[in-house]
C-alpha cells in the first residue's frame, strides 16, 4: 500500500495535470482535511516532492485565505533544451542538482524510466568514488555526454 506522501502527491500532480494554466492554489489546511492528516504532512509533501529541480514553483501566502501555488515549470523545447541543460549543469553538478534535472526530464517524458535509472546509477557519489569537487566535476561530464547522446537519437 501507498503511503499518505505518495497519494498526496499523485492527487496534487493529477490536478496539475487537468489545469489548464499548469498551476493550483490549494489551501493547506482543507487538504490536510481532506487527506485526514496533519498540515504539517501537507509541508513536508510540498517541500520534497514539488522542488524547482523537479520542475516546479511553489509560492505561498500566509494569513487569512492564504493558500499555496504549485505551478508546473515547462522545459524548453528540443532546439533550446540542449543550451538550457548547459546552463543548468555548468562546470559541476552536485548530487541532488542532478537527481532533480533526470526526474524533471524524466517527468516530461525526455527520459525513458529506465534511461533516468541508469543516469542516476551512473552520477552517484556511490559509483564517482573521488573526493570533491572532482566529484561534482566529473558528475557534470557524465550528464552532458549521456544527455548529448540521448538526445541524438
Amino acid at each position: 500500500m501507498r503511503n499518505i506522501s505518495d497519494v498526496i502527491e499523485q492527487y496534487l500532480k493529477s490536478m496539475l495535470l487537468e489545469s489548464p494554466e499548469g498551476a493550483v492554489e490549494i489551501q493547506r489546511n482543507d487538504l490536510a482535511d481532506q487527506f485526514s492528516c496533519v498540515p504539517s504532512q501537507i509541508n513536508y509533501v510540498i517541500s520534497t516532492r514539488f522542488t524547482l529541480e523537479k520542475g516546479y514553483l511553489v509560492q505561498s501566502k500566509r494569513g487569512g485565505g492564504g493558500y499555496i501555488r504549485i505551478q508546473r515549470i515547462e522545459l524548453p523545447q528540443h532546439l533550446a533544451l540542449h543550451a538550457h541543460l548547459s546552463g543548468t549543469i555548468g562546470d559541476k553538478i552536485d548530487q541532488n542538482t542532478a537527481e532533480g534535472l533526470i526526474y524533471q526530464l524524466e517527468e516530461a517524458r525526455f527520459l525513458s524510466k529506465r534511461e533516468a535509472c541508469l543516469m542516476r546509477a551512473a552520477v552517484s557519489r556511490e559509483s564517482l568514488a573521488v573526493k570533491l569537487p572532482y566529484r561534482d566535476e566529473i558528475r557534470a561530464k557524465l550528464m552532458k555526454a549521456m544527455l548529448i547522446s540521448l538526445m541524438s537519437k
